[in-house]
């Protein structure tokens, strides 16, 4: 028999139980359009949280950790089998630092790469607004550099702020939820008060933020040298630099690149935000293989209605056996019954699934701190390969589904049947 023979078979006994039929293809597209949006959700969410961290973060960090350390300017003697000592004790609690940063942006700024470079001081303080303290992540930075690293221009309530905070020496810039727990509006004053209990009076210049609520709620910025004084630190020193890329996707070779050439250890932003990432890709691979136990329903009644067909059908499997019809034949035939529900099923259930995308990703709702991210809306992310995933996965489960019952149907024996005792 010839594949054109199994498919007119296939067709006409699928045809004479329409209602089955129709239901069990049913299933299978109610699991293409659950996977569809499932996989398009899922997608739209590692989007954004990946877009959000480039726009808001350097391409790449320069930390204060050298690969190569070097040796101790106090230590006495080197050699084989001789202990070394040095001459006073190391302040345990003294910042690393990247000394004489100067020269370390120097050899940065010839990779061809980089677009910009941007060193900064970060310090753990503690703000105060009258009665009110909090917790806060303050950086040191030089205003027009870092406004470009973290696209901070675009993120500023107050648009003149960045400007405002390059000419005040004891300006700060403050997130916008923040400014919101301690009750604070522009040119408010705050104290910020150090590990060490110093307290450095300073002045709200204006307030950003970026979407990402752990952020606008804990971060602010301030000029490098305030923050420079506050960790007691050298005017040549910092603690790391942060750099930002023309090609973001190249941001890993950049990093080794600029490694190499300072000798301090360089991360790029998806090893620095591994953990965040992998956070969204394992959630959504977790609810991806969820919603693939709906196609294995979907094979469940694949199965079921084979079953049935194979059963009512038991006299024209004695027939065609009894003419000559091949085993394989039988079984090619009822699989080929499997693949036309799986298509059917996968042929409706991906409009569907379009459809239901477009429809949450349309989805308007108020904004709220709860989350990680702020957003009024649900992202998604439709692809080619999402499709054909689901139409390869949909149809492999409807043919793998009709393999026993059709394996089954090429075991029956004729003269039985024909006889009346099966």
């Amino acid at each position: 028999m010839t594949l054109l023979d199994h498919l007119h078979i296939a067709w006409a006994h699928l045809r004479e139980r329409r209602r089955q039929t129709i239901l069990t293809a049913l299933g299978v597209a109610v699991g293409s359009a659950m996977l569809v949006t499932t996989i398009a959700v899922a997608g739209g969410m590692s989007r954004n949280v990946v877009n959000k961290i480039i726009d808001i973060a350097p391409h790449a960090i320069v930390s204060a950790d050298r690969v190569d350390p070097l040796v101790p300017d106090n230590l006495i003697g080197i050699k084989e089998g001789v202990l070394g000592f040095v001459e006073k004790n190391i302040t345990v609690a003294e910042k690393e630092t990247i000394k004489n940063y100067h020269d370390a942006v120097e050899r940065i700024r010839p990779v061809q790469e980089v677009e910009i470079v941007s060193p900064y001081v970060s310090s753990n303080l503690i703000v105060r607004n009258r009665s009110r303290f909090t917790s806060c992540a303050a950086k040191g930075v030089v205003p027009e550099k870092e406004a470009g690293i973290a696209n901070l221009g675009k993120k500023l309530v107050e648009p003149d702020a960045l400007e405002e905070l390059s000419y005040t020496p004891n300006g700060i810039l403050v997130g916008k939820l923040l400014a919101e727990d301690l009750k604070v509006s522009y040119h408010s004053r705050l104290v910020l008060i150090s590990k060490t209990g110093e307290e450095f009076p300073v002045t709200v210049v204006g307030r950003f933020s970026t979407g990402f609520n752990a952020k606008d709620r804990q971060e602010a910025y301030i000029n490098l040298a305030l923050a420079q004084r506050i960790e007691g630190i050298a005017p040549n020193s910092v603690t790391a630099i942060g750099i930002r890329t023309t090609d973001v996707s190249r941001a890993g070779n950049v990093a080794e690149r600029i490694q190499q050439l300072t000798g301090y250890r360089t991360e790029s932003w998806d090893e620095t935000n591994k953990n965040v990432i992998d956070f969204y890709n394992r959630n959504g691979t977790i609810t991806l293989v969820l919603v693939g136990f709906v196609f294995i329903v979907a094979g469940l009644g694949v199965s079921s209605v084979m079953t049935t067909v194979v059963l009512q059908k038991t006299k024209d499997i004695a027939i065609m056996r009894s003419m000559g019809v091949q085993r394989s034949s039988i079984t090619a035939i009822f699989m080929t019954e499997g693949f036309i529900i799986g298509l059917l099923g996968v042929s409706f259930g991906c409009p569907i699934g379009h459809f239901i995308t477009r429809l949450v990703g349309s989805i308007r709702f108020e904004a709220n701190n709860a989350g990680v991210l702020q957003s009024d809306r649900i992202s998604v992310l439709e692809t080619p390969e999402a499709y054909v995933i689901v139409v390869v996965f949909g149809i492999i489960i409807s043919v793998a589904s009709s393999l026993g019952p059709a394996r089954r149907a090429a075991g029956y024996v004729p003269v039985k049947i024909l006889r009346g005792q099966m």
